[in-house]
């Protein structure tokens, strides 16, 4: 099949080389337009345009794809799919009814639950034990539509939002395959979304990382490992912010403190904090304008008080 790709982060990278190596045609990527970064704000080209420089592939970087002339463009290439994923532009129903198959989503979750910009992350930050990949028809809703075939992905004890960024972006290929397959050979059976059965997984801002120690060890935890690597959990120290990268649950302190309150420095591997119930021992973190550390490292050249509280 002629394929229309659209996506934008490295996320969606090794899917489309998936599609480079496949019997299919990729005859047209849109990805979102250059941004300056760094100090010297110097242009940089998206990883997926990299990528498709590299073999060669047409790049379309519209800033707003819903521009009349963008979609008869869109329209002219004559595609029969598009494949979309993390693209970050919402797509109009001019797009969506263009190619002859329609536009399918990879989407990383398992619909429908985690409908939204950041869907792993929030996995991760609700404590589950699993997650996976759909792939999707797309409707004009956001990430309503129909549900095509599904993968499983499991999310381990110490699982952070990083490595499962990692697992989840290599899965989406194989899968996509086989939905094509089934695409073609006019065998798939779509499922229609329970509304009743969906959540939410907003997108994350820094906002989202402060602390709150009067949450359980658990919640917590869960929220360090699910904000790293962006946009990371934090705290106060002596008013200085401090970032958490990693912390253990530990057995409930005998003796209730004030949540928050710094409890023991435990064997020099960390120190142990009180939660509203059950406490973590944090074993990684970053003082405000110094590099991250485990934290042995960190006492070594900072003063921690036990019995000093984390705000």
């Amino acid at each position: 099949m002629k394929i229309i790709f659209m996506g934008t982060p490295d996320f969606s990278v090794p899917t489309l080389k998936t599609l480079i190596e496949s019997k299919h045609e990729v005859v047209a990527c849109y990805t979102q337009p250059d941004k300056p970064k760094g100090r010297g704000k110097k242009l940089q080209m998206t990883p997926v345009k990299a990528a498709c420089i590299e073999a060669k592939i047409p790049v379309y970087q519209p800033t707003k794809i819903r521009n009349k002339e963008n979609i008869i463009k869109f329209q002219e290439i004559k595609a029969d799919i598009a494949v979309v994923i993390a693209y970050g532009q919402i797509l109009p129903k001019e797009i969506l009814d263009t190619p002859k198959y329609g536009c399918i989503n990879i989407h990383a979750s398992l619909l429908p639950k985690y409908r939204g910009a950041a869907p792993y992350q929030w996995a991760v930050i609700n404590g589950e034990t699993t997650t996976g990949i759909t792939t999707m028809q797309m409707d004009v809703g956001m990430d309503t539509g129909d549900m095509l075939l599904k993968t499983i992905v499991n999310i381990d004890n110490f699982e952070t939002a990083g490595s499962l960024h990692d697992k989840l972006m290599y899965s989406g290929g194989k899968l996509l395959l086989e939905t094509l397959k089934q695409v073609e050979e006019e065998t798939l059976k779509p499922i229609k979304q329970n509304d009743e059965l969906a959540t939410y997984a907003p997108m994350l801002d820094k906002n989202y990382g402060k602390i709150n120690w009067h949450k359980s060890a658990v919640e917590i935890e869960s929220l360090i490992r699910g904000l790293n690597p962006w946009p990371s959990a934090y705290t106060f120290m002596d008013d200085k912010l401090l970032k958490i990268w990693k912390a253990t649950i530990i057995e409930e302190a005998t003796e209730k403190h004030k949540p928050g309150t710094i409890l023991s420095i435990y064997d020099k591997e960390g120190i142990v904090v009180q939660c509203d119930t059950g406490a973590l021992l944090v074993t990684e973190l970053q003082l405000q304008g110094k590099k991250r550390m485990d934290t042995p490292s960190f006492m070594r050249g900072y003063n921690i008080t036990v019995g000093g509280i984390l705000e």
